[in-house]
């Protein structure tokens, strides 16, 4: 009996009828501690209105205190979110040096799937997190480039960019691995930029240990440049985009976060949202997806971009006809 099933079975004992501890030990088939540190959750944790009888020697809910449920389910949005997506990483995973492990991990996270009251199988099948647009990275030279973070050392890769279409190599000292919108980037120094980059990891198609000294890098000096600005082209921010969208969307945007340092405002039923950025690539996209439900204000310059692209998108449809 693991603690939640435990826990509803306190709450039911209680509910039919006073229990002493010994009682409440024989039900539960649990030691006096066991039961003692159950009974301490409940009330401070739970808040469940049990009091102790000292005249009768029994645990009882007060008379008093109005009809105490336990809640359905008691792991937080971001602790559900961190198990299941563990558990879906972990089962995604080839094998590797790390098979003997990976067994008792997730029968780790089924045990605390399970502090629910629901079976770890009845959350896994109920609850679904679907990635999307998932990239694939090479599982030996993931273990290379997280070995080289972890230990301090400098790799060399060859690295085929998407922007520019080409392949270069480059000697980097990886700072921070980062799981972002599913897909793996790598937050590095870079030799030939003189400064910090993000590496798509499946951009790189090669890598390999180098031996050149690691270069000091300020963790303020990450931080900003991993949290200044919108999205995973990081950097100081140089510019605010002032979006506004229409009645409809606004109903969405309002609750969403873009940025830790956004602005929103409500003028009506329109929400204005400003966001900092540095590189226009990444917010271009999230703009252009909601179509004629967000107008840019201002930076001239993002508005004329976006402007661009989507006079572009209807010269695809001008004649109205299929491309060949």
């Amino acid at each position: 009996m693991n603690r939640a099933e435990r826990l509803y079975r306190i709450d039911a004992l209680l509910k039919a009828k006073p229990h002493s501890l010994q009682q409440l030990q024989d039900a539960l088939e649990s030691s006096r501690a066991t039961v003692v540190r159950d009974l301490s959750y409940l009330k401070d944790f739970m808040q469940a209105p049990i009091e102790y009888h000292r005249t009768d020697n029994v645990y009882r809910y007060a008379a008093d205190a109005g009809r105490f449920e336990l809640p359905g389910f008691w792991l937080n949005e971001s602790e559900l979110c961190a198990l299941l997506a563990t558990g879906q990483m972990l089962d995604q995973m080839q094998p590797g040096l790390l098979a003997p492990y990976i067994g008792p991990l997730r029968r780790r996270i089924r045990d605390l799937l399970a502090q629910s009251g629901h079976s770890a199988r009845a959350v896994a099948d109920s609850i679904l997190l679907q990635p999307m647009a998932t990239r694939t990275t090479h599982p030996e030279r993931f273990g290379t480039i997280a070995g080289a973070l972890l230990e301090g050392r400098a790799l060399l890769i060859r690295y085929r960019a998407r922007i520019r279409d080409e392949v270069t190599e480059r000697v980097i000292h990886p700072q921070r691995l980062i799981r972002y919108r599913d897909n793996w980037y790598l937050a590095a120094y870079c030799e030939r930029a003189q400064g910090l980059r993000i590496f798509s990891l499946d951009r790189i198609d090669r890598a390999e240990h180098h031996a050149a000294p690691r270069p000091e890098v300020e963790r303020k000096a990450l931080e900003r440049f991993l949290g200044g600005s919108f999205g995973i082209f990081s950097g100081s921010a140089t510019a605010w985009a002032v979006l506004r969208f229409s009645a409809e969307a606004s109903r969405w945007v309002a609750d969403e976060v873009w940025h830790p340092d956004q602005i929103g405002l409500w003028a009506g039923a329109r929400y204005e949202l400003q966001v900092p950025y540095s590189d226009p690539r990444e917010l271009l996209r999230d703009i252009l997806k909601f179509g004629p439900d967000v107008e840019v204000v201002a930076p001239s310059e993002l508005r004329t971009l976006v402007a661009e692209r989507l006079r572009s998108a209807a010269s695809v449809y001008a004649d109205d006809s299929p491309l060949r």
